[in-house]
C-alpha cells in the first residue's frame, strides 16, 4: 500500500490559533507539520470496542486531534476492567463503555467531535455504521468479533487497523483489501491471514487466562500509530504484515502474508 493518506470528505481543514498551540509538537515535526495536522483534524475514525485496546486508541487519537471519533461498545464498565482500561474510572462502573470513553475524550480535547454507538457492530450492520468514517480500528476481544468487523470493513471498503492481546503477547496488522500494492496486486484480507477459524481452546479469552494490563497499552498505542499513519500518509502501514510483540521477552517480530 502506498503511503498516500486516506481521502476524507475535506482532505484538509483549517487550524485555529488554539490548534496551533495544542498541536505545536506535531506542527514542528518534520514530515507531519501543519498539513498533516490538518489531515488529522479532517479524519473520521471509528473505534470498535472501548476496552483494553480501545482505551489507548481513544486517548491517543483524541490527543492527536482526530476531528471526529466514533466509539462503539455495547458493554458496561466493570471493576475488573480498571486494571487495563485506562479511560474508565471507579465512578463509571455500570455505565456504558462507549459513553464513559466519550466523556474521557471530550474532557481531554474539547475541539473534537465524538459519536457514541451503544450497539454491537457485526458483519450484518457494520458496513452501514461504518459509512460515515474513513478508518476503522478494532479493539474487540474475541476472534468471532474481529472476523465480523473485518468482513464489515471489507464490505464498506474501509481500511481496518486490527489488534489482539492475550496474557503477555499481542499483535497488530492493517487490512485494506479494497486497495492494491505498488504493483497493483490486491492487498490481503482477514481470511488470508486466518484461512480457518481457530477453535476456542486455541484462543482462550482474557477472562479465562488473564492479560497483563500494560500490554494493552503497548498494542493499543501501536494501533493508534497505524491510524495516524493512514490518516496523514506518513510511513508504511502494516498491510500484509503482522507485527507480534512478546512482552516477557521484550521482542518484536514480523510475519508477512499475502492475498490468497
Amino acid at each position: 500500500m502506498r503511503s498516500d493518506s486516506i481521502k476524507t470528505r475535506h482532505d484538509r481543514v483549517g487550524l485555529t490559533p488554539a490548534d496551533s498551540r495544542r498541536y505545536a509538537r506535531h506542527i514542528v515535526l518534520k514530515g507531519l507539520g501543519a498539513p498533516g495536522q490538518q489531515r488529522l483534524k479532517a479524519a473520521r475514525v471509528l473505534i470498535v470496542g472501548a476496552g483494553g485496546l480501545g482505551a489507548p486508541l481513544v486517548a491517543y487519537l483524541a490527543a492527536a486531534g482526530i476531528g471526529r471519533i466514533g466509539i462503539a461498545d455495547d458493554d458496561v464498565v466493570a471493576l475488573s476492567n480498571l486494571q487495563r482500561q485506562i479511560v474508565h474510572t471507579e465512578h463509571g462502573i455500570g455505565e456504558n463503555k462507549a459513553q464513559s470513553a466519550a466523556r474521557f475524550a471530550g474532557a481531554l480535547n474539547s475541539g473534537i467531535a465524538v459519536t457514541v454507538l451503544t450497539e454491537r457492530i457485526t458483519a450484518g450492520n457494520g458496513a452501514a455504521l461504518m459509512a460515515d468514517f474513513d478508518i476503522i480500528a478494532d479493539g474487540t476481544d474475541s476472534f468471532a468479533a474481529r472476523a465480523g468487523i473485518a468482513a464489515a470493513a471489507e464490505a464498506a471498503r474501509k481500511p481496518l487497523v486490527s489488534g489482539a492481546v492475550s496474557m503477555f503477547d499481542g499483535q497488530v496488522t492493517v487490512f485494506s483489501p479494497h486497495l492494491g500494492d505498488a504493483d497493483g496486486t490486491p492487498l490481503p484480507r482477514f481470511v488470508d491471514l486466518y484461512p480457518e477459524t481457530p477453535n476456542a481452546e486455541s484462543l482462550p479469552s482474557c477472562e479465562a487466562v488473564g492479560v497483563i494490563g500494560a500490554l494493552t497499552g503497548v498494542i493499543g498505542t501501536l494501533m493508534a500509530m497505524e491510524v495516524i499513519k493512514l490518516a496523514t500518509g506518513i510511513g508504511t502501514p502494516l498491510c500484509g504484515r503482522l507485527l507480534v510483540y512478546d512482552g516477557r521477552g521484550a521482542r518484536f517480530s514480523e510475519l508477512t502474508y499475502r492475498r490468497r
